[in-house]
């Protein structure tokens, strides 16, 4: 299948998963995360994306909440659709947030940061492959994001399903580190 297809086909498996399911396999993948993270005490700076309810993403508000707790320092960013730039802001909790036009959490009374702090990045995703390669919903923001970091960071995809055995990837594309899904952490 070509990307197209494969984002249809993977919007299509997220808006037929029941809120049942989707808040089970949230938790799941929060579980399996914090696991990872617990064998990796040197990540306390991560950069984590805030779900769009009508896309049926990952719910991230519970993992916000439990890394917070262990001490961790969270940022996430603001996407603005005019240049196609991510604007990182730290994240102080609790948090209040409004929806922006896309329907993405935008967190009130956030300051900005360049990232230089951030180590790992919480990628939300349609579909990935065992070669680490990500399907987004096609307009390259975290590429760019990523890119425009400076540093290396740990990429971590977050997933309901399972790795397609290989998707399309061009150039530009930035591979995952680790994918998180509700049964298992993938290593690339």
């Amino acid at each position: 299948m070509d990307k197209s297809e494969l984002r249809k086909v993977y919007k299509s498996k997220r808006k037929y998963l029941s809120p049942e399911e989707r808040i089970e396999k949230s938790q799941a993948v929060t579980s399996r995360f914090l696991t990872f993270l617990d064998m990796h005490p040197e990540i306390a700076h991560i950069h984590v994306f805030l779900p769009i309810e009508k896309l049926s993403e990952i719910d991230t508000f519970e993992l916000v909440e439990k890394l917070a707790a262990k001490g961790c320092h969270l940022y996430t960013s603001v996407s603005d659709f005019t240049t196609g730039a991510m604007q990182t802001i730290e994240l102080e909790i609790p948090f209040e947030y409004e929806l922006d036009s896309y329907g993405i959490p935008v967190p009130h009374h956030a300051h900005t940061t360049n990232g230089n702090a951030i180590q790992l990045v919480l990628i939300p995703l349609l579909a990935y492959d065992l070669g680490g390669n990500r399907l987004g919903y096609g307009r390259g923001f975290y590429d760019r994001f990523l890119d425009s970091l400076g540093h290396e960071v740990i990429k971590v995809g977050l997933s309901f399903f399972s790795p397609e055995e290989s998707i399309p990837a061009e150039e530009h594309d930035i591979r995952l580190d680790f994918c998180v899904s509700p049964e298992q952490l993938y290593i690339f």
